[in-house]
């Protein structure tokens, strides 16, 4: 496919959005729509809502009919595939094989779980990835005695290799570590701002200088949409290239929500010793050493730009204020604390 450019862009792309309803595919649905381009989007209709100017397929991306019916929609300049999480390599593979001839391109949202060395090592955009095969069903992988790797990562890794198989140097893969900003389903940064609305002491993760990578979800987004429009292929790891302290970070949640509290820092190993789950009662906090010393620089070379972090958490608390709420997933109750399980870990410290 030849289009036309203007202005260094792409103009009058026709995309396809698997998902498109909630978080990263509703803002990159909005964004594709914002730059002119068409946006089709196709998901089952039971998460959220079809953003208004798309062109809505309900259909299930398991079901060959159904894809086959997608199929006669196209072609698009590109897919940009945001819902691959919850199915296996080999629905992958059905999905890419059944729009291969009517799609120039396939953007996957992938996520740093493919490295082998998550999260214990430093990552690149080289670092060597799980082994999965392209057609592995639900079952395949493992989760190690520590908590890495994950089945979740292995899967992943296999999505992956289907694209690849497919489309080969026509894919691109984003490979996001953690996503915040307005309309997070997961619960990390709304929780942290409820907490930090409540006040008073509030358990907090030491080291409070250590810092930490989340991106924006509508700079994932737009990035998502350039590399539709562009002609590179291979991964990006898409981390905050600056990042944030932890320090910082809860003082912002603090004065963007007017909560009157004092962060206590407390040590990993006093944390453990209370048993404090990481990375869900304390979201964000995980003690391996290469979570949060992930290299996006291919990416912001070839274009990411990450707002300043104190953005997203403004923004996030201004969308709770207006009765932000996320579409109904069970790893919203995942995240927080107890409170009477931090109160009895603050009570120890004094």
């Amino acid at each position: 496919m030849t289009l036309p450019r203007r202005g260094g862009k792409i103009a009058g792309m026709r995309i396809l959005v698997i998902g498109g309803t909630w978080f990263l595919g509703k803002h990159i649905a909005r964004e594709g729509l914002s730059r002119g381009w068409s946006v089709t989007t196709f998901n089952r209709g039971r998460s959220g809502h079809d953003v208004e100017g798309v062109e809505p397929v309900h259909g299930d991306r398991t079901n060959r009919n159904d894809l086959h019916r997608l199929a006669l929609q196209g072609p698009w300049d590109a897919v940009i595939d945001t819902s691959s999480s919850d199915f296996p390599p080999r629905d992958v593979l059905l999905a890419t094989t059944a729009l291969r001839a009517v799609a120039r391109r396939w953007v996957h949202i992938s996520t740093v779980s493919v490295y082998q060395g998550w999260p214990h090592q430093a990552l690149t955009d080289h670092s060597p990835l799980l082994d999965c095969p392209a057609d592995a069903d639900e079952t395949y992988g493992y989760t190690g005695e520590d908590g890495s790797p994950t089945v979740y990562g292995f899967q992943k890794a296999g999505g992956e290799r289907a694209v690849t198989e497919v489309f080969g140097d026509a894919a691109v893969f984003l490979r996001p570590g953690v996503i915040l900003g307005p309309g997070e389903y997961v619960g990390r940064l709304p929780w942290w701002l409820t907490r930090a609305q409540r006040g008073g002491r509030i358990l907090a993760p030491a080291p409070s200088g250590q810092r930490i990578q989340p991106v924006d979800v509508r700079d994932v987004a737009e990035f998502a949409l350039d590399q539709a429009a562009g002609e590179t292929s291979g991964g990006y790891n898409i981390t905050h290239p600056d990042g944030i302290t932890f320090a910082d970070f809860l003082g912002e949640c603090l004065a963007v929500t007017a909560g009157v509290g004092t962060p206590e820092w407390v040590e990993p190993g006093v944390l453990t010793g209370h048993g404090v789950a990481q990375w869900t009662e304390l979201p964000l906090w995980r003690t391996h050493a290469g979570v949060w010393s992930v290299d996006s620089s291919r990416a912001v070379a070839a274009g990411l730009r990450c707002r300043p972090i104190a953005d997203s958490i403004r923004d996030t608390w201004a969308w709770l204020a207006a009765d932000g709420r996320p579409v109904d997933h069970p790893r919203w109750a995942d995240h927080g604390i107890a409170p009477e399980k931090e109160a009895k870990i603050l009570a120890s410290l004094v």
